[in-house]
């Protein structure tokens, strides 16, 4: 009795192919939509926490100044000196290693060939608070430090424009001035929102950095590492009071430093993410709900034209049920017609847009089986009234029907 039940259903479909694809056009936008906002907005999240886990995890990055500038329109703040990093590192509970960063720009040249880039001053605690392994060489030794040697480690952008690909460790080339020894190669980490190219640079000894390049001590950035059996935020205040009793900050005063902890900005990123992306999805559900509109109207539109034939079904033996069965198959059928092409559409929608998004393609099974039960259910919510409708006709006054 079912096969001959979706039977009817497919004969009735396929006969009125136009509208039955008008019919469906709901549910297609809306699974459309639905799924590749919710892969999209899983995508972003996932790209973000990308670029959250690239510039380090528990990791506070100190800068002087409010905010990422200088703040209000007073003097500039001063900046950091070498005993601020021993003083964090030392008295402050929680903290893994501090690495002091001076940074500047300059041109760097060999072999004819020359690439403008960034100059990273540090120590060797640098790759301990954001782990970065190395594809060749080491880091730098101590004696390198201590005495301010111009030796270096390059990324792979660097590595790419200068030596060709080709083998760096043990070449010299000129930064700027300066003649340096490349002792070790970065892998590669790529784009980061928040920051450009994270491989188009060039770490050096802060020392070296601080006497041929940036010409003071003066320390820019400290990027101070969190023990991960440590709050965030309990070190981040300890730090905090550290700094305003070493800069003479009293009273009511702001801070003339800003701490930026990686772990709450990558959790609130997330959750602003995961929120836009439920907002925007539950905006493309509506269409859905329009969909099954649509096929509930079009199914009273079928049982009104096909009434006489529902009085012939009746007439010669078959029960209300066998006819609202029929009604409710043909609506089911078009809801999962229209659910899977809206998933097809919404895998090629995805496959175009995440390239443009810069966002990594995700194939989400879970979120298309639910798209496509959705699709079914309202194919039994909007079907069944129509179908009750049909079954309940009475035979003679069906067979009246003009």
């Amino acid at each position: 009795m079912l096969g001959t039940t979706i039977l009817l259903a497919v004969r009735s479909i396929l006969r009125h192919k136009l509208r039955s694809f008008l019919t469906t056009l709901g549910i297609i936008i809306g699974v459309a939509a639905v799924v590749t906002m919710v892969t999209l907005g899983k995508a972003t999240t996932s790209a973000v926490q990308s670029q959250i886990a690239a510039l380090g995890t528990n990791i506070l990055q100190i800068r002087p100044g409010q905010g990422f500038g200088r703040g209000g329109g007073g003097p500039r703040p001063p900046d950091f000196e070498e005993a601020d990093v021993e003083a964090i590192r030392e008295q402050v509970a929680g903290v893994t290693a501090v690495a002091p960063q001076a940074q500047s720009a300059a041109t760097a040249i060999y072999n004819g060939a020359n690439w403008s880039t960034t100059i990273n001053g540090t120590t060797n605690d640098y790759f301990r608070v954001q782990p970065w392994p190395l594809t060749s060489g080491r880091i730098f030794q101590p004696a390198e430090e201590q005495a301010g040697k111009a030796v270096c480690i390059i990324g792979n952008t660097v590595r790419q424009n200068l030596f060709r690909g080709g083998e760096a460790v043990g070449h010299r080339f000129r930064i700027g001035n300066v003649s340096c020894d490349v002792v070790g190669t970065l892998s590669t980490r790529g784009q980061a929102g928040f920051g450009g190219d994270q491989d188009d640079v060039v770490i050096m000894p802060i020392k070296t950095v601080q006497r041929r390049f940036t010409g003071s001590r003066d320390i820019r950035l400290m990027l101070v590492g969190v023990d991960a059996a440590y709050e965030s935020s309990t070190v981040q205040a300890s730090v905090t009071d550290l700094l305003r009793e070493r800069r003479n900050i009293s009273g009511g005063k702001d801070d003339d430093f800003n701490i930026f902890d990686t772990a709450q900005i990558s959790a609130t990123l997330t959750g602003t993410t995961t929120l836009l992306t439920g907002i925007v999805t539950a905006v493309a559900a509506i269409s859905l709900v329009v969909g099954g509109i649509g096929i509930m109207n079009i199914m009273l539109v079928s049982v009104t034209e096909r009434t006489r034939e529902i009085g012939i079904r009746l007439a010669i033996g078959a029960v209300a049920r066998e006819v609202l069965m029929q009604f409710l198959v043909e609506a089911i059928a078009l809801s999962c017609l229209g659910g899977i092409v809206g998933l097809v559409i919404a895998q090629l929608a995805v496959l175009v847009l995440a390239p443009v998004m810069q966002v990594p393609y995700l194939f989400e099974p879970q979120i298309n089986l639910i798209a496509f039960a959705i699709a079914a259910l309202i194919g039994v919510v909007f079907g069944y009234f129509p179908a009750r409708r049909a079954a309940a006709l009475n035979p003679i006054d069906a067979l009246r029907h003009e």
